[in-house]
């Protein structure tokens, strides 16, 4: 909420009470067919109280923001968030599906409508809470593992089969400290076996001290041959204000330092070869390069420029929109690793297709991609950002088998 002005808040608010007072004309119709007129006054009552307390709510966490702590309050705006979505899409799709029905109910009888068109309306109204309800109580952390097998010519024998593990945004903060849920995820990890563990970005949502007390989860975190990781565009700490120049870079490299904490070799615009039997991969790893207003410290020249020789080469990088920039049809990278989209956190997967509004921001948004002899491999996200839920895009840890293509 800190990044809108009052006036935006304001407006906010002032939709919320009006799609209220539309979807408490619409209820009309439905708290009608009760007979008992007190059960009737306590639905109206508890509706209103909702509805202005949610506003009130909103109002005096954005005036109040500054004497709120620090440390409460990313759980607060996203409780907040939550409630927010929670009760208005259901809301905005039951006003939608009654007016429709009610405005063309000359395809029922009298008597069809009186029942009927109430009914509808409240499952279109109550379906998408229950949905949303699921995604923030439960899909939020349902950890999924995806299974890919990339297949390349100029990957060494010596590494057929190699197994990779990639994970991304973390967003530590959004957890609030409570650890079991991620060393779930770490188990899961743990039982994939994998060479490497590769981490692309976004550790926590803007502090160095979200991560506190995380090194002893993560560094849990096994891999056989080396675990990397990258920046992402949250950890630069652009998202917030800063007492001076000098807090902001202290609270960069607290978050840089935390990485040696977990065992991650950090990759700032730099490589690192991995070798097996004479045999040789690398691992390139850029910072953050995003369009704007995301920034462009990537130089992935410089971060390629040692390790060019070798063929087969695996880059970290946060945001996808990088590979259509400056890396397919543009060097001879093998297989890229991103995340930033979250899949939107919310989408669509029906019959092996998949949808999320995400698309219309990012051509490369969730999943495998490729151009010729390039892949680029986008993470849904392992933890959640803003809205605390997910919606039909699962929280994701990326199991990837390298094979060597005839």
């Amino acid at each position: 909420m800190r990044s809108y002005s009052l006036f935006a808040i304001f407006l906010l608010c002032l939709a919320i009470v009006l799609v209220d007072a539309l979807t408490f004309y619409w209820l009309q119709s439905i708290t009608q067919l009760i007979v008992s007129s007190a059960l009737k006054i306590s639905i109206n009552i508890l509706f209103w109280t909702f509805t202005l307390g949610l506003v009130s709510a909103i109002l005096i966490v954005k005036i109040k923001m500054e004497t709120v702590p620090l440390m409460r309050r990313q759980s607060l705006i996203s409780s907040l968030y939550g409630l927010t979505i929670s009760s208005f899409v259901p809301k905005i799709l039951f006003i939608v599906f009654i007016s429709i029905l009610y405005f063309t109910n000359y395809i029922f009888s009298e008597t069809d409508s009186l029942f009927i068109v109430p009914a509808v309306g409240l499952i279109a109204g109550f379906l998408p809470f229950f949905v949303i309800v699921y995604a923030v109580f439960k899909a939020v952390y349902r950890f999924k593992v995806h299974r890919v097998a990339i297949h390349h010519k100029d990957l060494p024998e010596n590494f057929e089969d190699l197994k990779i593990v990639h994970i991304s945004d973390l967003h530590l903060g959004s957890f609030s400290y409570r650890y079991r849920i991620l060393e779930r995820a770490v188990a899961i990890i743990n039982e994939l076996d994998a060479d490497l563990i590769l981490f692309t970005g976004d550790l926590v949502n803007n502090f160095a001290w979200e991560a506190n007390g995380w090194d002893t989860v993560l560094k849990k975190l096994s891999a056989k041959k080396g675990k990397f990781a990258v920046l992402g565009n949250h950890d630069y700490g652009d998202y917030s204000n800063w007492t001076s120049p000098q807090a902001k870079r202290d609270n960069f490299e607290a978050i840089k330092n935390f990485y040696r904490e977990i065992d991650f070799t950090l990759l700032l615009n730099e490589a690192v070869p991995i070798t097996e039997n004479n045999q040789n991969i690398a691992i390139v790893g850029v910072e953050n390069w995003g369009f704007p207003p995301f920034r462009q410290d990537g130089d992935l020249k410089k971060a390629s420029k040692e390790v060019e020789a070798i063929p087969f080469k695996v880059l970290l990088s946060h945001d996808p929109s990088h590979w259509d920039a400056e890396v397919a049809q543009h060097t001879n990278i093998a297989l890229t690793l991103s995340g930033h989209t979250h899949g939107m956190q919310a989408g669509i997967n029906l019959m092996g297709k998949q949808w999320s509004p995400i698309k219309y921001k990012y051509k490369r948004w969730a999943g495998l991609y490729n151009h010729q002899e390039q892949y680029l491999y986008v993470t849904r996200g392992l933890g959640w950002m803003g809205f605390p839920g997910r919606m039909g895009m699962r929280p994701e840890i990326t199991f990837i088998e390298l094979k060597k293509a005839n």
